[in-house]
């Protein structure tokens, strides 16, 4: 059991900046810009500013696979945004997401610029823009819908639940940590028992489903995440192992997971994604080597 806590809610809550933990710097009780900041637009029809988490891994692999899958007009400029630094504040970034979270997308296709925020909403309109990754109609498009909607509402236990009280707290308490873990494994076990029945997600075809949900729970069964798959038993999620490897053996979703990434090993860094001769010219790794 844990200890019993001595907290007691006030009866009016006011901001504690001390009490943030790792995130402390960035988090604040209130919207709107911190800063004036433009940002940079570069040459293609879609401008993306993101970092490489799961939600930004979302948007940057349906983009590569967009790519790969033929459709030469989704070309786009990728710009990172060091969400730790507080970018997301900025002046032009808020324009476009009023809720300062990466991704954030500006659709310059069109007469007009369209901003697009929610990764969700960022994957389905590219999927109804190019008719790709998502059925035209009918019941298999509902059951992928149904799939995207599931993972927008069941992430955050794993993020800023699981995620939060595991990794990044500043103390460990037993009780949020088994609560959340409690909450992933049930997620985990329902992702389970649907894919024992079916190749992806939603069926037998890859959709902008498996694109949602992949970046986390993906990535949770391959120990990407929280340096929490020991903890989670996550091998013994056999379906999900089966679907995770052969998703993550796609070409376009290992280009899609090294856009916008600024750590870990420098080879798998893009920090910026401007064409498609930037993952053979200018990984950090060879950027470094040529300084």
């Amino acid at each position: 059991m844990s200890e019993p806590s001595n907290y007691t809610p006030p009866k009016v809550w006011t901001w504690d900046k001390e009490s943030g933990g790792q995130f402390a710097n960035i988090n604040r009780p209130v919207a709107g810009p911190t800063h004036d900041k433009e940002l940079p637009v570069g040459k293609h029809p879609f401008q993306l500013y993101s970092l490489a988490t799961p939600n930004g891994v979302k948007v940057t692999v349906m983009f590569e696979e967009l790519l790969a899958a033929g459709h030469a007009d989704a070309e786009y400029d990728a710009w990172l945004i060091n969400i730790g630094d507080g970018e997301q504040f900025g002046s032009g970034f808020v324009d476009i997401n009023p809720n300062s979270k990466i991704p954030a997308l500006l659709d310059r296709s069109g007469g007009e610029p369209v901003r697009v925020f929610e990764s969700a909403s960022i994957l389905f309109h590219l999927a109804e823009k190019f008719g790709a990754f998502l059925p035209a109609g009918g019941a298999a498009r509902t059951e992928v819908m149904n799939w995207v909607f599931w993972q927008m509402g069941s992430a955050p236990y794993l993020g800023g639940g699981f995620g939060h009280f595991y990794a990044y707290a500043p103390e460990k308490w037993e009780y949020p940590i088994n609560r959340f873990a409690m909450e992933v494994k049930r997620q985990m076990d329902v992702l389970d028992r649907e894919l024992a029945n079916r190749t992806y997600i939603a069926g037998e075809d890859y959709t902008i489903a498996d694109i949602a949900i992949w970046p986390w729970y993906g990535q949770l069964a391959l120990g990407r995440l929280y340096s929490a798959g020991e903890f989670l038993n996550v091998e013994s999620y056999e379906h999900v192992q089966r679907w995770a490897k052969a998703i993550d053996a796609r070409p376009a979703v290992s280009r899609g997971r090294m856009v916008n990434r600024s750590s870990g090993e420098p080879k798998f860094q893009l920090r910026e994604r401007h064409d498609a001769s930037d993952f053979d010219t200018r990984t950090q790794d060879k950027l470094e080597a040529a300084e």
